[in-house]
């Protein structure tokens, strides 16, 4: 039995490693050659695009950026530009391995969201949300107000709520053109496209587990849990890895689900998602001591597999989180 998302964490490193040696051989096959433009200074500006409803132009590359949510970080790491964020907000847990050293130089403004005023102290040109929510009166600040003051915002794609921008559903298509997006906003569309070679060589690598289980994606909740439904990035994961998500007939990204139907529907396997504040040890101590569900037979026989929370929304994470819950599956055998 899983225990740990050991497997998940390590299995990041993957694809991202492999788009920044691309990277890195790219630069050196130029390192004799006459200087080359920054990649900033080479790409096509300005880059104007439709975020959840906002325009926004961009007239050169963001150099002063504050991030919210661990997948905005992870992504700008991913694409080689960390060391324009001046502060992070909001992580969902610890950066993969290869990035702790970057992460390490980069000033954390709140556990939460930050306010208003701790934002503009950092002075950033751009606030890129992981949610839409994250730029509100009561967080960072409303979009109007900052763009008032001179502060671009925009929030990762597949956080869209709105009618015509959230994605239905989403893809691992729609993944990689969110980050060939960025890499167009930060000037850096050669890095994007590394990023989204490698992801898509290592998805298209895995063998999807055959074996026909329906599974729940048991994120939060004791008395109510909170599920992966049907439309968003736990779907989207569990459809790659061969897994029939219970839950999959809902239209929408998350949705509560009650026990009894969690009971009556007798999920093969349980995809428990391993966060600092409700750890995958603590949804298992609920499942197995709650009479209800201690009797099905998931839990009775532990057929548990672990996603790490940062995993569990669009982002850098999620195809390496496929591929862990494909080796967690034929692990259970």
């Amino acid at each position: 039995m899983p225990t740990s998302p050991t497997r998940s964490a390590l299995a990041v490193i993957t694809p991202i490693a492999a788009a920044l040696l691309l990277a890195g051989c790219a630069s050196a096959s130029t390192a004799d050659s006459e200087p080359q433009p920054s990649a900033a200074a080479s790409a096509s500006f300005p880059v104007t695009v439709d975020n959840c409803g906002t325009e926004v132009t961009f007239d050169a590359a963001p150099e002063r950026v504050v991030t919210i949510k661990s997948s905005t970080l992870e992504l700008l790491l991913a694409l080689g530009v960390g060391d324009r964020v001046v502060g992070t907000a909001f992580s969902d847990g610890p950066v993969p391995d290869e990035f702790e050293g970057a992460a390490a130089e980069i000033d954390v403004l709140s556990d939460k969201v930050p306010s208003q005023e701790v934002t503009l102290a950092a002075e950033p040109d751009l606030v890129f949300a992981g949610w839409e929510s994250n730029l509100s009166a009561e967080g960072a600040g409303d979009r109007e107000t900052l763009s008032k003051l001179g502060v671009d915002t925009y929030v990762a794609p597949a956080a869209c709520k709105g009618e015509g921008y959230m994605p239905n559903p989403l893809t691992f298509d729609e993944v990689f053109r969110e980050f060939e997006e960025a890499g167009d906003i930060f000037g850096v569309p050669d890095a994007a496209a590394a990023l989204v070679t490698s992801q898509r060589a290592e998805l298209d690598a895995i063998e999807p587990n055959a074996d026909g289980l329906t599974a729940l994606w048991y994120s939060s909740g004791d008395d109510t849990p909170f599920v992966g439904a049907g439309i968003g990035a736990p779907q989207m994961i569990m459809q790659a890895a061969g897994l029939e998500n219970i839950a999959g007939d809902v239209a929408d990204t998350w949705t509560s689900m009650g026990w009894e139907a969690i009971v009556a529907a007798n999920p093969d396997v349980i995809v428990l998602v391993d966060a600092a504040w409700n750890t995958a040890e603590q949804k298992i101590a609920h499942l197995e001591s709650s009479p209800a569900t201690a009797a099905m037979p998931a839990v009775q026989q532990q057929r548990y597999v672990i996603v790490d929370f940062p995993a569990t929304e669009a982002g850098v994470r999620n195809v390496s989180a496929v591929a862990s819950l494909v080796d967690q599956l034929g692990a259970l055998g």
